[in-house]
């Protein structure tokens, strides 16, 4: 059952699901994103990696409105190290190329350049094609 999180408006703001046919969690933020609403978010997805030992995170920033550069530096700095401690190793990031959110996403790629595997994708088929080939090299076929 997916986890959905609500801004002060009552509006969702991020849905959070584990797919466990293919093993990743999907994170899909919505609207306009504050930075007490992007910690709580990014907080909120780290139980459901940690509690199916997922190495997988799909976050989906297509439906995202605006920038976040605001909080950029918090996910590098702290959300990210405490990601990859619970075992998270690749990162696929969906966004509309043309968005001020894509130029967001572009900073949290250097950041975590040496820390985490990441790839900004402009489709969500994609974005899942390389988590699934990803996996696939992960882990031999007999374990799937």
């Amino acid at each position: 059952m997916p986890t959905e999180l609500v801004n002060g408006f009552g509006k969702v703001y991020l849905t959070i699901a584990y797919d466990s046919v293919n093993r990743w969690v999907y994170n899909n933020w919505i609207g306009y994103q504050t930075y007490t609403g992007i910690i709580a978010g990014a907080d909120a997805c780290l139980p459901p990696l940690q509690e199916h030992a997922c190495a997988y995170l799909l976050n989906d920033n297509r439906q995202v409105l605006g920038p976040w550069d605001h909080a950029v530096e918090w996910i590098v700095t702290n959300w990210a190290p405490r990601a990859i401690k619970g075992g998270l190793t690749h990162f696929a990031h969906v966004v509309s190329p043309e968005s001020l959110a894509a130029q967001s996403a572009k900073s949290m790629l250097l950041g975590f350049e040496g820390q985490l595997t990441m790839h900004m994708f402009d489709n969500l088929d994609e974005a899942q094609a390389w988590l699934r080939a990803a996996r696939q090299v992960a882990e031999p076929t007999g374990s799937q």
